[in-house]
């Protein structure tokens, strides 16, 4: 009896260790293909999953995540004969993964073939000028032929890139060459038009300064006559101001004759200082009148007539 008890019990143990074995947890974008007595049953996605022990079989854990793989550099001719070195990567997603594990026995091995291939095929056709400025096309152009290719084997081609494009050492050599010359030519073109516009600028300077100086001249000489004129105007006007003085002086001396009322006899003395005054001159020949009694009379009617005129 105890005997069987042990035995109950060894089964019992044996069972659970074996239901426990078989359960089987699926992580987060990962899948299992499972076989049942060695065909394909199904595909486990994540999430807790028993499986009956000696009968299902994991045949295949795959990794949904999208993955990247560096392939090393390929040796490839282009059409004008340069032999050169380009390693690609290749970003890629597992889609169906009974296509997966059952479309071909090595998939990365496959795509770094196929990409090889494609690779030697594409650079044929173009030269090396155009090998090194058509990585974008030559990229799209891979990726398209890649993921038709890897449909059938349930994987996704995203993205191809050429990471490196590696010439021989002498065309190396060459295109340095090339490059410094080019950047030598730049340089004498900047230079030039440098040189050029410094003198546009100097002549344009030597313009304006030159229009300046006649502006300021013209100008001069607006304010030399307009400083003239005004010196003729004041010159005109004290003139004019000495002449109505003069003039307001005689009519001055003319009203106070006419109020002092003089006599004949003043006429007269008059008359003799106004001689002496003439005699003073610089004329050569004065003429007296016979008779200065007549001039002082002649003085008098001056006077009334003024008088009456008043």
């Amino acid at each position: 009896m105890t005997g069987l008890i042990i035995a109950l019990c060894i089964i019992a143990a044996l069972v659970l260790i074996a239901m426990i074995t078989n359960i089987h947890v699926v992580p987060q974008a990962h899948a299992y293909v499972v076989e049942r007595l060695g065909s394909y049953q199904e595909t486990w996605k994540n999430g807790l999953h028993l499986k009956i022990p000696f009968v299902d079989r994991i045949s295949k854990r795959v990794n949904l995540m999208e993955q990247v793989v560096d392939f090393p550099p390929q040796s490839v001719i282009t059409k004008d004969n340069v032999r050169m070195q380009i390693d690609t990567i290749v970003y890629y997603q597992i889609t169906d993964c009974k296509l997966y594990a059952y479309g071909v026995t090595n998939p990365i091995f496959a795509i770094e073939n196929l990409t090889a291939t494609t690779l030697r095929n594409m650079i044929g056709e173009l030269d090396l000028d155009g090998t090194l400025t058509s990585r974008d096309t030559i990229n799209t152009r891979m990726r398209t032929i890649l993921d038709e290719a890897t449909d059938a084997w349930g994987i996704k081609v995203n993205r191809v890139e050429l990471k490196n494009i590696i010439p021989p050492r002498e065309i190396q050599d060459a295109m340095e060459k090339q490059m410094k010359a080019e950047r030598e030519r730049r340089e004498l073109i900047l230079r030039a038009e440098g040189e050029k516009n410094s003198a546009i600028l100097l002549a344009e300077g030597r313009k304006q300064s030159a229009i300046l100086d006649a502006e300021a001249e013209k100008q001069a000489a607006i304010l030399r006559a307009e400083a003239e004129r005004e010196v003729k105007i004041r010159e005109a006007e004290g003139e004019a101001e000495a002449i109505l003085k003069v003039q307001e002086a005689t009519a001055t001396g003319i009203r106070m004759l006419k109020e002092a009322d003089p006599s004949r006899e003043v006429l007269t003395l008059k008359s003799f200082e106004a001689l002496a005054k003439v005699a003073d001159g610089q004329a050569t020949k004065i003429i007296i009148p016979s008779d200065l009694q007549s001039m002082a009379g002649l003085a008098s009617a001056f006077a009334e007539t003024v008088k009456e005129q008043k």
